[in-house]
């Protein structure tokens, strides 16, 4: 039982959806410091109601992998997605035997392939029943329930759940974002490290030259955190002075969006099947398109009027059409990144 209605079979609750949409105000000008302050006290309610809204609409679009990633040319859609997860593991030296947490897991896309690539034990920590579900059937379908596995847990609760000096590793993929502070979730990461041990974390952040006293700026940040879950929209500068205050070193840093890359990690989301870099990513970047979405979202409000996804279902959609407009706008525009790297160790005294 939630607190918003009862739970289904699946793992999501009733009027959890419905209620999403209901934390923003369409308007940005209309925004006041308590709006912000609620969906911060309320981040589980927030983030929970995205995903159960969400999660098939991106496992249909996108993958069971929900992160964006590096593209070169000729590169395959999944391939990326793929590189992007193995670069972080062997920036974070990740080794077979290792006992490793994955932070916001998802339904467990990036877990089961960083295991096959490290031969690490994985544990992947979530929220969500519904993904859980998800994140378990998947990975006994591969065939790895025994070396990556899934508990339900609040990121802001690490340390009572594990207890301190737990994990050799501990990565976040496009997850602490949701978190209601940086500070927080990083110190409770920095707990259950063992001494010595390593943080990696691609991370979601305004970029330097993001501006909140401009009106636009200040807009499209709102339609970013409406449009994918996010309770608040923090520059990068802030997430590495958590990581220092809470003790963390950092051993490297960049914002791989950066990056000069002739194909940027925004394109999927364009809908231009023209700049597709394999025939299969046709099929990708068409979802995206203006006939794709009008196909999904129409498919989507059908199946709300049987019951088949809960109500709320094609409002959480409509805010994906929201979020894939102005992350392009602002990757364009070097105003956000959903890859600013860091790897973070704790000291071994």
């Amino acid at each position: 039982m939630s607190a918003t209605g009862v739970q289904r079979n699946d793992g999501r609750v009733e009027n959890r959806v419905e209620n999403y949409t209901k934390f923003w105000h369409k308007d940005p000008t209309k925004e006041q410091e308590a709006d912000n302050e609620n969906r911060l006290d309320s981040y589980t309610e927030v983030v929970n109601g995205y995903y159960d809204g969400a999660t098939e609409l991106y496992e249909y679009g996108w993958s069971q992998s929900f992160h964006f990633s590096r593209f070169y040319k000729g590169e395959a859609f999944l391939a990326s997605l793929a590189r992007h997860e193995h670069y972080l593991a062997a920036q974070m030296n990740l080794r077979p035997g290792m006992r490793v947490l994955d932070v916001g897991c998802g339904v467990g896309g990036p877990a089961r392939e960083i295991a096959q690539f490290s031969d690490a034990q994985i544990i992947g920590l979530n929220n969500n029943d519904f993904q859980i579900q998800r994140a378990r059937k998947y990975t006994k379908k591969a065939g790895l329930e025994n070396q990556v596995t899934f508990v339900k847990g609040d990121f802001m609760k690490l340390s009572e759940q594990f207890g301190e000096n737990s994990f050799d590793a501990v990565y976040a993929i496009e997850a602490t974002v949701h978190a209601p502070s940086w500070e927080g979730v990083y110190g409770e990461i920095f707990k259950v490290l063992k001494p010595g041990g390593v943080f990696g974390v691609y991370e979601w952040c305004m970029t330097d030259t993001w501006d909140p006293s401009i009106p636009e700026h200040k807009a499209i940040a709102h339609q970013i955190e409406l449009g994918n879950g996010i309770p608040e929209m923090r520059p990068l500068r802030m997430a590495r002075e958590a990581l220092k205050t809470v003790g963390f070193q950092i051993e490297h840093e960049e914002d791989l969006a950066s990056r000069p890359d002739p194909i940027p990690w925004y394109y999927p989301l364009e809908g231009d099947i023209f700049k597709a870099q394999t025939l299969w990513d046709y099929i990708t970047v068409w979802r995206m398109s203006w006939s794709g979405q009008l196909v999904s979202h129409n498919a989507i409000r059908f199946m709300e009027l049987l019951g088949f996804v809960p109500k709320g279902t094609y409002e959480v959609g409509e805010s994906l059409k929201v979020a894939a407009d102005s992350l392009v706008r602002s990757g364009q525009q070097k105003l956000f990144t959903p890859m600013y790297l860091v790897v973070s160790r704790k000291p071994s005294n």
